[in-house]
């Protein structure tokens, strides 16, 4: 660590760096000294950006001795290879969720990591969320007893949003199991402070030219007795953020005139190819993209992925971007969350501990490995109509 900053290496310049960009603008704990991405427009635009050095190849990122830790936010499918290059060069790696597209592809992800004695984390996710850290704090104080019981939903235009055609199939990475429950579930396990121990679930399909989940329910039962109920539909017609107090999922202020954006947009776009070429445009070095503000990165309020309601035996707590609602026996109430200086420090708090403090990561790969193993056993769950049984239960939560 030079300077006291992280020297952070980014592999794949697309959609989910120009999320983290902000963070990494705003944070003093950090610096971006390389970029890595196939596309020639991205990685022009972070030598400019940043005068730092951008490579075609994910190797050659990795050997570069300035780089510290290696932020992997590559399609999903190149997760597990593109961390076992990090770990070889002796990197540090934070990978975007979902952590990879199969257990075993975890498990090689993590001997990894140990192997090489580098540190592991997996983020951003949203149970990084001050709301929901706080929550969870409420419920390990035992001032409320037990968790019983957690509802989580959210209603968004996911699946209408422009895709290249890998993230319209499940097979390789797609839909909104292994995109938005790694979310959903990743959270209530953090809140529920409780392992699951099965889950039943039914996935939505509903829609033939979005070949790939954009809905699911599912309900998880847990070794201490709770259970929690999951929904999510991505297909553009409800918008939860009306329960929200219209803050959208980046804690930024939206606008319910907004309604139907992304079905209308969808609606006029000839094909696969323009599909594809519209997102790159979007995305960082893209035509289309606009920078984050340097002056003013930070959100209006803390991001979310929802409503959730986590019913105790002495009272329910409401997680909201600006604070939590508690409702007790006899009274209820607001504990205010102060908006954040910086967007996702939360996700740079635990990777600064880790390489710095060599402190043990909440979000580490045996974390997101479960999230994927129940990711997994609910599409199991819905093709085979049954429960599906989990296991290797995580006893440290």
């Amino acid at each position: 660590m030079k300077n006291g900053k992280l020297r952070i290496g980014v592999v794949g310049l697309g959609r989910a760096f120009s999320l983290m960009l902000p963070t990494f603008l705003a944070d003093p704990r950090v610096e971006l000294v390389a970029g890595c991405d196939p596309r020639a427009g991205a990685r022009d635009q972070f030598s400019r950006d940043f005068s730092r050095p951008a490579y075609e190849a994910v190797e050659a990122l990795a050997a570069d001795p300035e780089v510290e830790v290696i932020y992997v936010a590559s399609p999903h499918q190149f997760h597990a290879r593109h961390t076992q290059i990090a770990a070889d060069h002796g990197k540090h790696v934070l990978v975007e969720k979902p952590m990879a597209l199969s257990l075993a592809e975890c498990d090689a992800m993590i001997d990894a990591c140990t192997q090489a004695g580098v540190h592991l984390l997996i983020g951003h996710c949203h149970s990084f969320d001050t709301p929901y850290l706080r929550t969870r704090e409420l419920v390990q104080s035992g001032r409320f007893g037990a968790v019983r019981m957690i509802h989580a939903l959210n209603f968004t235009d996911y699946i209408c949003r422009p895709r290249r055609p890998e993230e319209l199939r499940t097979e390789q990475g797609g839909g909104a199991v292994f995109s938005q429950a790694a979310h959903q579930v990743d959270i209530v396990r953090l809140l529920a402070c409780q392992e699951p121990e099965r889950v039943r679930s039914a996935l939505g399909n509903w829609d033939e030219s979005r070949p790939t989940e954009g809905a699911y329910s599912a309900l998880m039962w847990f070794h201490g007795g709770a259970y929690a109920a999951l929904n999510y539909n991505g297909y553009g017609h409800f918008d939860s953020d009306e329960w929200m107090g219209w803050t959208g999922e980046m804690g930024l202020p939206k606008s319910s005139e907004d309604y139907g954006a992304a079905r209308r947009r969808l609606k006029s776009i000839a094909g696969p190819a323009e599909e594809s070429a519209l997102k790159n445009a979007g995305t960082y070095g893209g035509s289309a993209y606009t920078p984050p503000d340097r002056q003013a990165p930070g959100a209006a309020r803390h991001q979310h992925f929802g409503p959730f309601v986590v019913s105790c035996e002495k009272a329910d707590f409401r997680p909201l971007p600006d604070g939590i609602y508690v409702y007790e026996d006899d009274k209820k109430y607001l504990i205010d969350i102060e908006p954040p200086p910086v967007p996702r420090a939360e996700v740079i708090d635990e990777l600064y501990a880790a390489v710095h403090a060599g402190q043990p990561c909440l979000h580490g790969g045996q974390w997101a490995r479960r999230t994927l193993e129940i990711c997994l056993a609910m599409i199991e769950s819905s093709r085979a109509s049954r429960d599906v049984i989990l296991s290797g239960v995580m006893r440290h939560v």
